[in-house]
């Protein structure tokens, strides 16, 4: 199922063992590279460690209750696992980045994305349009295959129009109409 990335944001953490809220999801930490989130900052009373995370990989289920995980325990600080902290160091930032085609033609800034709630990918970009565009539509959907390139200040897509090659005429074929003489026929009735 698809989620909007900004309803994950402020979404309860269930503890299995307890039944209880343990915390709520603040930031997510996305990978740049495939565009997949691997945890969520935390923020909660009952957390040991500040900033603490959640990752994905620990999270049982992701029901209308929130997201549901084994215990309190699940909880990771920032220097915990390596992985996460490289992806961390990146300071990657989603939301706000500039949207460019392949021409370089400015197309927006993301505003929101598409969540796949079985994988945590990333499936669409919201973008939200300047000013002068914005005036005959409001929003630009960006689908993850669409997208070239992402780096620190911009994300590239594939431009809409490419400029057409020439392409050959083909040559044109006649067909023959078996039904239809060359002759007019006469009348030849009496």
């Amino acid at each position: 199922m698809l989620l909007s990335g900004s309803r994950l944001i402020g979404t309860p953490i269930m503890g299995l063992q307890t039944g209880t809220k343990l915390a709520v999801t603040k930031l997510p930490v996305i990978d740049p590279s495939n565009l997949k989130i691997m945890a969520y900052e935390v923020d909660g009373p009952l957390l040991s460690e500040r900033p603490a995370y959640i990752r994905i990989a620990d999270v049982r289920e992701l029901s209308d209750v929130g997201m549901i995980i084994d215990s309190n325990d699940e909880f990771i600080g920032a220097n915990d696992v390596i992985s996460l902290q490289k992806i961390l160091d990146l300071n990657f930032q989603l939301v706000g980045l500039n949207v460019i085609d392949e021409l370089k033609h400015k197309l927006g800034k993301v505003n929101d994305y598409s969540v796949d709630t079985d994988s945590f990918v990333i499936q669409q970009l919201n973008v939200n349009r300047g000013l002068i565009k914005s005036l005959s539509d409001t929003e630009l959907l960006v689908h993850r295959s669409q997208i070239v390139e992402i780096n620190d200040h911009s994300i590239t897509i594939r431009a809409a129009a490419k400029k057409l090659e020439a392409i050959e005429k083909p040559t044109q074929v006649v067909y023959m109409n078996p039904f239809r003489q060359n002759a007019p026929q006469t009348n030849n009735r009496k």
